[in-house]
């Protein structure tokens, strides 16, 4: 017994001397962070590296911004009648959102891409989305118009003028991808912040957890006193805080109800936590636009995962959780 208790406290003493390395660049539009705890300065420093060579080739394949994305590509052939061989992570995250259309309900859904341009035009021209052109957006969209073929890895769309929009689970995707290589280069313990949708690793040093704030309703910078403590799972915050546009003295959010075309109107908080970042990401987003009970009940129905809803009333924070979100709380605000 004695020389395993001398190698396990050797293991505790070389963990808990390991540096802190934080590196940072844009990715996908949002600041990108890299969080990792290693002895070994250059072999760090190129683990980050990778992980971020790895979120700008995940870019290039699902950005809706890049014209010649491989996603971009995939959505021109709309109403041709042809299954199109797409690569792994394209079909990976293909499948992923369709399993989040099918559970939410279609409240993520992945065709959206026709009603959230419009949406971007909008926010730029300061003017309310042409009716007629919004229920034709509206008739391009469809997550059961989308086929995949797992035999072949090819993907079929089915209507014209259908465009796919990832914005709702890819920067979780991305991260997730990220922390997986990091993981592989041989650094568990290690945080990947992709523009606000976060996945960790193992513990750092001498904590429970990766302690993690979360966003007060409507504020940029003010944070809900109590913490969030994790490893191993990712969280994801939805909301309006800073892509909205305000309308006839109505503010509507970038994310858009796939059944109505029209930008959320209720200010609120959604935070999602899962055991990955994909998963995390596309929670957030579709219990951003189903009601509460509906989306406590798609909470439920998935095995480790949680949800806070969060929003400004009479000038007061409202909160409602699921039952689990508490046992991700620091322990020192649990009581």
């Amino acid at each position: 017994m004695k020389p395993i208790l001398l190698a396990c406290l050797l293991f505790t003493s070389a963990l808990q001397a390991q540096t802190k390395y934080v590196f940072q660049q844009p990715e996908m539009g949002s600041p990108f962070t890299i969080t990792i705890y290693g002895d070994d300065s250059a072999a760090v420093a190129s683990a980050a590296a990778a992980a971020f060579r790895k979120a700008d080739e995940l870019n290039a394949i699902l950005s809706d911004y890049i014209d010649s994305s491989e996603l971009n590509r995939l959505s021109a052939t709309g109403g041709q009648h042809r299954w199109i061989p797409v690569t792994p992570p394209l079909f990976d995250i293909l499948g992923r959102s369709l399993e989040a259309a099918r559970l939410s309900d279609g409240s993520y859904d992945i065709t959206i891409g026709p009603v959230v341009r419009l949406w971007r035009q909008a926010r730029r021209a300061r003017k309310f989305p042409d009716q007629a052109q919004l229920q034709h957006a509206l008739a391009c969209t469809g997550y059961r118009y989308l086929q995949l073929d797992s035999i072949t890895h090819s993907a079929l769309l089915e209507k014209e003028g259908m465009r796919l929009d990832v914005g709702g689970l890819g920067k979780g995707f991305v991260a997730q991808a990220a922390l997986d290589l990091l993981k592989q280069r041989g650094f568990p313990t290690a945080m990947v912040n992709a523009g606000g949708k976060i996945v960790t690793g193992e513990a750092p040093p001498g904590r429970e957890g990766w302690l993690i704030g979360i966003n007060a309703p409507g504020e940029k910078e003010a944070l809900l006193p109590s913490l969030l403590e994790l490893k191993s799972m990712a969280v994801a915050t939805s909301g309006d805080i800073y892509q909205y546009v305000e309308l006839n003295g109505r503010r509507y959010s970038h994310i858009v109800d796939p059944k109505t075309g029209i930008g959320l109107t209720h200010h609120r908080n959604v935070t999602a936590i899962a055991p990955d970042g994909t998963t995390a990401d596309w929670l957030s987003t579709a219990c951003s636009v189903l009601p509460w009970p509906k989306a406590l009940r798609l909470i439920r129905s998935l095995p480790g995962t949680a949800l806070l809803v969060t929003e400004m009333k009479n000038g007061k924070i409202s909160r409602k959780s699921s039952r689990g979100f508490r046992n991700y709380l620091q322990k020192l605000y649990v009581n």
